[in-house]
């Protein structure tokens, strides 16, 4: 017999907390999350262990979940992830992590600096990708360079990325892009349904404050996400505009 999962892969301010409410309202403890080591090595193994250790399971969700989808026999995983544009994704981390009470190092630069320090701090810093095409990065290590193939654009294997998905929501699409994974969804669970929500958005202090951006740091963001908008347009293209037949929408203001 055939076990059908969910797979949230969970990007940061993508809207998925607002998701993982909807999932976890519908499967309670049968809705788990975890976290795992090795930030930026696919980790496509320990994800299928925490899979099969969890048989009870029904919805994964994981921020930190990376590399190829697992195959695993006898399941069949619904893979789902949030795309969002870009600015607005880095306008809202610089947000929520200002308003966080912890000492990680976005955190405290957040508190300490003004959205253009910020944004100045992090594409300065090596190896940083939460103001440079985070969710190209992501998507991309969803297929993995093989070593005896000539170098990929990371673009490039992003959008293959992309299509190894069940489900590619849009969140200023949010309630279209949930009724889609309901469709989806309700074929082994048929009493999933579900409502608008708005989880972890951040206070609107602190949204103003990200929203005052000189032209210069509006324009650096776009140089630096332009991989990340051509993702947005491409999803946009096959997903944005497709019709919600079968699953009623309800009408909210939608995530932060």
């Amino acid at each position: 017999m055939t076990r059908t999962i969910i797979l949230h892969y969970h990007l940061f301010k993508n809207a998925g907390t607002s998701l993982d409410l909807i999932l976890q309202r519908n499967f309670g403890t049968r809705w788990v999350t975890a976290e795992f080591a090795g930030e930026g090595a696919a980790n496509t193994a320990q994800v299928a262990d925490w899979i099969t250790a969890n048989p009870e399971a029904v919805a994964f969700s994981s921020h930190t979940a990376q590399g190829p989808i697992p195959q695993i026999d006898g399941v069949r995983i619904i893979s789902v992830l949030f795309l969002r544009d870009p600015i607005a994704r880095i306008r809202s981390a610089y947000a929520f992590e200002r308003e966080q009470k912890v000492e990680t190092w976005g955190a405290v630069l957040a508190a300490s600096t003004d959205f253009a320090g910020y944004v100045s701090a992090r594409l300065a810093r090596p190896g940083d990708r939460q103001c440079r095409n985070f969710q190209t990065y992501r998507l991309a290590m969803l297929v993995p360079a093989l070593p005896d193939m000539r170098p990929e654009p990371e673009l490039a294997r992003a959008f293959r990325g992309l299509a190894t998905l069940s489900c590619v929501g849009l969140v200023d699409e949010f309630d279209r892009s949930v009724a889609r994974l309901a469709r989806m969804v309700q074929a082994d669970f048929s009493a999933f349904h579900w409502a608008p929500v708005r989880a972890n958005s951040s206070a609107p202090k602190a949204n103003a404050a990200a929203d005052q951006s000189p032209a210069a740091v509006i324009q650096a963001l776009q140089v630096a996400n332009r991989d990340d908008q051509a993702l947005l347009d491409h999803a946009r293209t096959l997903y944005g505009a497709q019709p919600d037949v079968g699953v009623p929408v309800a009408q909210s203001e939608g995530p932060a």
